[in-house]
């Protein structure tokens, strides 16, 4: 077994318990069984990016935090240089995420240069979908994404952008024969 992914399992495991949520609570959060949260919580399954920032947001700390067990420490400002980041990789589909604000703390969004790789045989089925909280803003920075956000489907070129509602379905995979790179940013709603 992965040593990272029974690290982490064990982070939410704890987390879990301290919080007093329940591992039902926790699969009804996730929109999965019960048993299936469970093997994730023990690190039988390796985990999505979309998992761990649902796992993050229920139990109120970041996702690094979750992911390192390290937490941010910057509040007046952080620099990410070029090709820097906090990366998270092989999370969903082998998308490679790279946090760029992982180091602020109380962050009102959530940056990442997302690598979405083409794969020939993604392009002729139905994309994978998710859902999370708050709203999300795509820009493409090189390459072609083909998005479906909410039953609607479309292809953003360099330079094209969308936003949107994210707790509504969506997903993306690179099209157009090449891998596309983006930046993500996902947007808390403030209370």
């Amino acid at each position: 077994m992965n040593t990272e992914i029974k690290e982490i399992a064990q982070r939410i495991k704890g987390l879990r318990e301290i919080l007093n949520v329940t591992e039902k609570e926790m699969s009804e959060t996730l929109k999965i069984s019960e048993q299936e949260y469970i093997e994730y919580e023990t690190g039988e399954k390796d985990f999505t990016f979309t998992f761990l920032y649902k796992c993050a947001n229920k139990l109120g700390i970041d996702i690094v935090e979750l992911i390192s067990g390290d937490t941010a420490k910057l509040n007046s400002f952080s620099i990410t240089r070029k090709g820097e980041g906090y990366e998270i990789s092989s999370r969903r589909k082998d998308f490679n995420y790279k946090y760029l604000a992982y180091a602020f703390k109380n962050k009102l969004i959530e940056p990442f240069v997302v690598t979405a790789p083409f794969k020939q045989e993604e392009q002729e089925v139905p994309i994978k979908m998710s859902e999370h909280k708050h709203q999300e803003m795509d820009f493409v920075l090189k390459g072609s994404l083909k998005m479906e956000i909410d039953g609607h489907s479309f292809v953003l070129e360099k330079g094209d952008c969308v936003y949107y509602d994210s707790t509504k379905p969506h997903g993306m995979i690179a099209t157009g024969g090449k891998d596309c790179v983006f930046l993500a940013i996902v947007i808390k709603k403030q209370n």
